[in-house]
This record gives structure tokens, C-alpha cells and sequence, in this order.
């Protein structure tokens, strides 16, 4: 479904010049789970921002079902995102001045087939905050808002960076045990940005990455479930 192809991305110009990524390659398998680890700075989060579209490559490439997404204009790109990307981030990113439903629809919106509301809301556990606003809501119910607002676009390909990272070791699991059922229900392709060296155990594979390249890929022949983690 998605193959990464010798890509380079820089920031800063000239002397200041700053190679993040430094020809990355790598492919993920539709309905896969998979955890991209590595410390601070090793370019993690920039290829997943790559990967989504959200960065432009200096080099190389990216093909998500057939298209080459680096080679697409602004316009077309947008659309892209629109109908094959969902995005989930360490800090929710709600509208605070939306309630629990407004929030969720703005994703609706942006959707030619979007998820039944009603359905999605009862799923994550949502209904009874349907009309609070995020500043009443605990962490974790932000969390599951910013899930649900990625997952009523339908989207095939869910990218999520760090999205347990602002929570605790119970509400993480939680996260993270929708995020395996939503895998499970609905086929979707989970990449998940991680520094939790827990994570990776529940993946079908795990990319390692050290100063803006892959030093290893592991597939996991038994992953366990999100219950079974108890070291988050």
C-alpha cells in the first residue's frame, strides 16, 4: 500500500543546511500495524509528516496505493489527504470552541463516504460528552475526539504521532487498545510514531531509526495485545 523510496528531506538553507532524513526506504503493508521508533531527532516524526503529506521530500519517493504523492500539486494533495489519510497527534489539536460533535464533524465534512456518526460516537465511548467542550474533557476523552474526528473521514491509512505521549499508563493502554480494535474492525493501516519501547511489542512491525536513517526492521511474528502490555 504505501512504499518510501530513497527519500532525503533537509531543512535550512546553504551553511545552515540540516539533512533530517538521509534516504530512507521502507514499505507498509495494507491493515498493518506498525510503530516507527528512535530517540529525539532521529527523523521519526518527519517521515511520518512525509509519509502524510504534510512535508515536502527533497528527493526520492512516496507511492500510497499506486500514486506518487511528492509528485502531486498542492490541490491535488489536499484532496489526497482528504480521502486516504486520517491523523492523530500527541496534542489533540481540538477546536476549543467546538463542542464533542462539532469537532468530530469537521471531519465529516471534509468526506465523500464518512463513518455513521452515531455509531463511531457510541464505538468510542463518546455519547455522554457528545456536547461538552474540549476544556472539560480529561485527556484521554481528547484523545479518543481526535481519533474519532481522523477515523469518521473512512480513511484506509491512520498516521499517528506519539498519540499516547501527553497520557498516563491507564489511559494509554486504553488508546491503545481502541487503536488495535479500530485495526481490527475496520482493516485500517496503522503508523504510529512511538518513544514507549513498550509499543512495538503489539506491532506487526517495528522501524528503527537513528539520525535520519533506518538501522533496522523487525517483523513480529506474535504480537501481543494491548492488554497484555504492562510496561507502558
Amino acid at each position: 500500500m504505501i512504499t518510501v523510496r530513497d527519500i532525503k528531506k533537509s531543512y535550512g538553507t546553504d551553511s545552515s543546511k540540516n539533512l533530517v532524513l538521509k534516504g530512507v526506504s521502507c514499505e507498509f503493508e495494507s491493515g498493518e500495524k506498525c510503530a516507527i521508533v528512535g530517540s529525539s531527532g532521529s527523523g521519526k516524526s518527519t517521515l511520518i509528516n512525509c509519509i502524510g503529506g504534510l512535508e515536502n521530500i527533497d528527493d526520492g519517493e512516496i507511492i500510497i496505493n499506486g500514486i506518487k504523492i511528492n509528485k502531486l500539486g498542492n490541490e491535488q494533495l489536499r484532496r489526497f489527504r482528504r480521502d486516504n489519510l486520517g491523523f492523530v497527534f500527541q496534542f489533540y489539536n481540538l477546536l476549543p470552541n467546538l463542542c464533542v460533535r462539532d469537532n468530530i464533524r469537521v471531519g465529516e465534512k471534509l468526506s465523500k463516504n464518512p463513518m455513521d456518526y452515531g455509531e463511531l460516537l457510541r464505538f468510542l465511548d463518546l455519547e455522554r460528552c457528545e456536547y461538552q467542550y474540549p476544556s472539560e474533557l480529561s485527556g484521554g476523552q481528547q484523545q479518543r475526539v481526535s481519533i474519532a474526528r481522523a477515523l469518521i473521514k473512512n480513511s484506509p491509512i491512520l498516521l499517528c504521532d506519539e498519540p499516547t505521549g501527553a497520557l498516563d499508563s491507564v489511559t494509554s493502554k486504553e488508546i491503545l487498545k481502541l487503536l488495535e480494535t479500530i485495526n481490527k474492525k475496520y482493516g485500517t493501516t496503522i503508523i504510529m510514531v512511538t518513544h514507549n519501547s513498550a509499543i512495538p511489542r503489539m506491532m506487526d512491525t517495528t522501524i528503527m531509526m537513528k539520525d535520519g536513517m533506518i538501522v533496522d526492521i523487525k517483523k513480529n511474528q506474535n504480537p501481543v495485545s494491548a492488554e497484555e502490555l504492562t510496561d507502558l
